[in-house]
């Protein structure tokens, strides 16, 4: 089972990690201002996620791949890690696809 954990950054921004249940981060969220805004974008991540035509399969500089999770009005709503191969990428897909809709969430700011 999959997990949201929320986390602060050095700049007091809210962000949220999208973990595996092998505890590997599959997606990272932008910064939020604030802990609000933070939980609305890990409710848009689990409406978002079962539809494949939210996932934009993207190629860096350096030929490593990775994907980005837009809302339906096209806002990124979260960004992968970068792997290796286009295979390992669609596997990360997939993992979100099966983790995010019924993750819990665990806030690790208070």
């Amino acid at each position: 089972m999959g997990k949201f954990i929320i986390t602060k950054r050095k700049n007091n921004d809210y962000q949220f990690n999208l973990k595996a249940g092998n505890g590997q981060v599959i997606l990272t969220s932008q910064g939020y201002a604030t802990k609000s805004g933070c939980k609305n974008g890990i409710e848009s991540v689990k409406t978002n996620s079962p539809f494949d035509s939210r996932y934009e399969r993207m190629t860096s500089s350096n030929s490593q791949y990775y994907f980005n999770l837009k809302a339906g009005n096209g806002e990124i709503i979260g960004t992968s890690e970068m792997y290796t191969t286009s295979t390992a990428r669609d596997n990360g897909i997939e993992s979100v696809k099966s983790n995010a809709p019924e993750a819990e969430i665990i806030d690790e700011t208070i």
